[in-house]
């Protein structure tokens, strides 16, 4: 079967990505670019990385590069044309090649009035007049207060483009009010951040020689505009509470600057840093920095301050910067930072206010939990913004104004456990994180580690990865300490590895049914496994044999079925096949309860782990040839579908209220282990009946983590590995907890397995009563 959904792509410089790129519609970026020194070029560079990384199967992105007189430089590839703009003919020769390209469907313009200031504004306008494609134009500046000309300017400028981008709220209310914009003409889309690992600020500290010192900084191209005076001015109030303080001033001059007036404004840094005898507690950092480098400066930067004295500045990429880096942030009322640091998420001063700089930091200084608490609301606030959920929003108005050119097809993130690693001890995977550190206070419970085991058995299975035995080891030792004498199985464990109170406080049906579920998984896997896992997962297995019947909640009795399943798929076992039967009778009579026409389902609800019911029956007929399991399988399967998937893509039933018969259902709250469920349900029923209705259910299913959702926001975190803890009404958990880190891993390598690994052979093998053989059913993709 062809490889048609979820294509594997690397792009690079070789003739068989570049062929690729040929037959794809292509976005045409026109801005400054590196190696050129400035925000645009920076943010443009950004721009076309993510959006090349999320949707590299959807369309190409080239760039025509702006230089002034007088600059050169060597441009990557992706760079087709450079345009000088003080060139008049320059502009023609653009327009001409852009118009000749049926490649091109879009043309992307990043918009800065200095940009063009060598050209009279009628040859500006000719020539985004003449460009004969959809026009979209990024707006980096939005001044308020126009005068009549600078309205006319603007508004014949939108009158030329389809589509006008502005990365503030604030910035769109002022086009709608003062510039008589239509909001439908506008976009709003922010400003991208970087997704950092956020590492430990002792250990960056330690790496760049300032252990022990307490770090504010600034960064970006310099120039009087940062107003850098006003810290230095409020540096001795605060070096006299707290001497350990240095403050970095972090990039060169601004290349402009230095063609106008030369370092006359760093020399008068310079000269007050002297003057103030603030040597110990200054430092300037006079380079361009690299991407990482820069992101390691601001991670262990405490307290972030900006500065700017320009009022009508409407967006700053260093601002979201630092908020991102987990910086508590102290900035000027700019809109951009009234937007974003309301309501507790930072602090704000007036301009040039030295004084009310000096009681903001120490304040912070002095209050560990305040400043947590800012860090933590900033980081939520500005968690959107991501570079990933940028090219997503950026992604969707392309496609609206080309629907017959541009079909969206989410990329697939490459698979790492480094995550699941940083969650896992020695003794097993820890519950919950903060934001993607783990919590050790919040303990271990047997649910996360049976499917920790289930996650990594999995990617054993495709990768034979012997560094995977490790972690399996440590899953499989950890449900051996929670197995109790009688076969059932405790599920909370504290950091000591002691049982907690929890365990009699909570029904501990489903986590046994889980981990049966994982014992029968590894066992499955006897042919790539070392034996004495295997032996142990079965011993632990055959002990569980007296508890299973007293079961009787579905999704523990669901996930006991699969477990048993997978065990008699690898050897025979009249006494698990007895247990399936019971326990698939009792799901069976509870369907024939409940199900009535227009509600095909064994409770009068729908709730959580929905599809781990139609998914045991299944498996209850593959390991009985019982034709009423499967019936009951697929009429229930169905069903769920068709109250899961909508034209938009999955959302699955929320935690915040569950759909009950007749009723309407909640909207928000949902969870990525439900997801994760709904697709490895997917995954077997597709493999069963070779009906490609579920593979490309699949697809859609694993695409709510890369962003079609609600939200259009990812939900996997590609820099940590880690998965959000949820999606909610108007923003996503950011914590990247055992749970939804494991289920998003379980998702992803159901889709490698079905999708990507193709010469796999996979096989569901059945049991018939007294152990007979059922047939295999072998499908080769």
């Amino acid at each position: 079967m062809s490889n048609t959904l979820f294509p594997k792509v690397v792009f690079k410089n070789g003739k068989e990505n570049q062929s690729l790129a040929e037959n794809l519609p292509e976005i045409l970026l026109i801005s400054s670019y590196p190696p050129r020194e400035c925000g645009i070029a920076t943010f443009s560079q950004d721009l076309l990385t993510a959006l090349q990384n999320k949707f590299a199967q959807s369309f190409s992105v080239s760039v025509c590069a702006l230089e002034v007189a007088g600059e050169k430089h060597e441009y990557p590839p992706v760079v087709r044309y450079v345009l000088d703009t003080s060139d008049h003919q320059g502009y023609q020769a653009v327009i001409d090649a852009i118009n000749a390209d049926n490649r091109i469907k879009i043309v992307l313009l990043q918009h800065e009035f200095g940009f063009f200031e060598t050209i009279d504004e009628y040859d500006f306008l000719h020539f985004i007049n003449s460009i004969k494609k959809p026009l979209i134009l990024t707006f980096h500046t939005v001044l308020s207060k126009p005068s009549d000309a600078l309205k006319k300017k603007v508004k014949n400028i939108i009158l030329a483009c389809d589509s006008i981008v502005i990365m503030t709220k604030n910035s769109a209310e002022i086009l709608e009010k003062q510039y008589d914009v239509p909001a439908e003409k506008t976009w709003v889309i922010a400003h991208g951040i970087h997704l950092v690992p956020h590492l430990g600020k002792t250990l960056l500290k330690k790496k760049y020689g300032l252990s022990g010192r307490k770090v504010l900084s600034t960064f970006g191209l310099i120039s009087s505009g940062k107003s850098i005076e006003t810290t230095l001015d409020a540096l001795p109030g605060i070096v006299v509470d707290h001497p350990s303080v240095i403050f970095l001033i972090i990039g060169k001059t601004h290349p402009s600057v230095v063609k106008h007036e030369g370092e006359q404004y760093r020399r008068m840094l310079e000269a007050k840093v002297a003057t103030l005898s603030l040597e110990n507690h200054v430092k300037f950092i006079n380079a361009y920095l690299p991407l990482q480098e820069l992101l390691e400066y601001l991670q262990m930067t405490d307290i972030y301050l900006f500065t700017s004295k320009d009022p009508h500045q409407a967006v700053s990429g260093t601002f979201s910067y630092a908020v991102s880096c987990a910086c508590a942030i102290i900035s000027t009322p700019i809109p951009h930072a009234r937007e974003l640091l309301r309501d507790d998420a930072g602090i704000l001063i007036d301009f040039q206010s030295s004084p009310q700089l000096t009681a903001a930091v120490n304040r912070l200084l002095d209050d560990s939990p305040l400043r947590k608490r800012l860090i933590n609301n900033g980081l939520q606030r500005v968690i959107f913004a991501a570079w990933e959920n940028t090219a997503i929003a950026h992604a969707m108005l392309f496609k609206n104004l080309a629907p017959d050119d541009i079909a969206l097809r989410y990329g697939l993130p490459e698979i790492h456990l480094e995550h699941v690693k940083r969650m896992t001890t020695n003794f097993g995977m820890i519950q919950f994180s903060k934001i993607n550190h783990p919590d050790p206070d919040s303990g271990y419970t047997i649910d996360d580690n049976a499917r920790a085991m289930v996650a990594v058995c999995m990617h054993h299975e495709i990768f034979n990865d012997k560094k995977d035995l490790v972690y399996i080891r440590t899953y499989l030792n950890f449900i051996e300490h929670c197995l109790q004498p009688d076969g059932h199985f405790l599920n909370y464990a504290d950091i000591e590895k002691a049982f907690t109170a929890q365990n009699k406080e909570v029904n501990l049906d489903d986590a046994n049914g889980r981990t049966i579920w994982a014992l029968g998984f590894l066992i499955s896997k006897q042919d790539t496994l070392p034996k004495h896992l295997v032996h142990q997962a079965k011993a632990i297995l055959e002990q569980t044999f007296r508890h299973i019947e007293t079961i009787h909640s579905p999704r523990a009795m669901a996930f006991a079925i699969k477990g048993l399943h997978y065990h008699l798929s690898a050897m025979p076992s009249p006494q698990a096949q007895r247990l399936v039967e019971t326990l698939a009778n009792r799901l069976a009579q509870m369907y024939r309860h409940e199900a009535e026409s227009g509600w095909h389902w064994f409770e009068s609800y729908l709730t959580y782990g929905n599809s781990i019911l139609p998914e045991a029956m299944l498996c209850a007929w593959l390991s009985t040839g019982n034709y009423i399991y499967r019936d009951i399988a697929h009429e229930s399967f169905d069903f769920l579908i068709q109250h899961t998937f909508t034209e938009a893509g999955i959302k699955v039933v929320p935690n915040s209220g569950w759909m009950q018969k007749g009723q309407k259902r909640a909207q928000y709250g949902e969870q990525p282990i439900d997801v994760a469920y709904t697709i490895l349900a997917l995954q077997l029923f597709y493999e069963v009946f070779n009906d490609e209705h579920y593979r490309e259910k699949m697809e859609t299913a694993f695409n709510w983590f890369l962003g079609q959702n609600h939200l259009d926001q990812i939900i996997y975190n590609p820099c940590t590995g880690g998965c959000y803890d949820g999606l909610e009404e108007t923003q996503v958990n950011m914590n990247q907890g055992a749970e939804s880190t494991v289920s998003y891993l379980m998702a992803r390598l159901a889709i490698e397995k079905s999708f990507n690994n193709q010469e796999t052979e996979l096989h569901s093998v059945g049991i018939l009563k007294g152990g007979e053989k059922k047939q295999n059913l072998e499908l080769v993709f």
